[in-house]
């Protein structure tokens, strides 16, 4: 997003509002490793909602994930894929 910054005599000059980025170890119970991800606070708060990193990854959409997370996902999804075929 962007906006103004409005200073004491009211001149008004541009800024971006950038999203609050944390650095956040998540794990992922089917693979059995951790990964470090920088992620909103927003997104971590759905990540313990949803029901962890795994659950999330499997529902969410490509095109809303980053080429890391894309990553992981593919994964995810092999692993998955081992484990119910045997």
């Amino acid at each position: 997003m962007v906006g103004n910054n409005v200073s004491h005599s009211n001149t008004k000059t541009k800024r971006r509002f950038l999203p609050a980025l944390v650095p956040a170890t998540l794990v992922s119970e089917a693979l059995g490793q951790s990964f470090k991800l920088r992620i909103t606070n927003s997104a971590l708060r759905t990540l313990d909602f949803r029901g962890g990193l795994d659950v999330f990854l499997a529902k969410a959409k490509d095109e809303q994930l980053s080429p890391r997370a894309l990553k992981i996902k593919r994964q995810l999804k092999a692993k998955l894929a081992e484990t119910a075929a045997a």
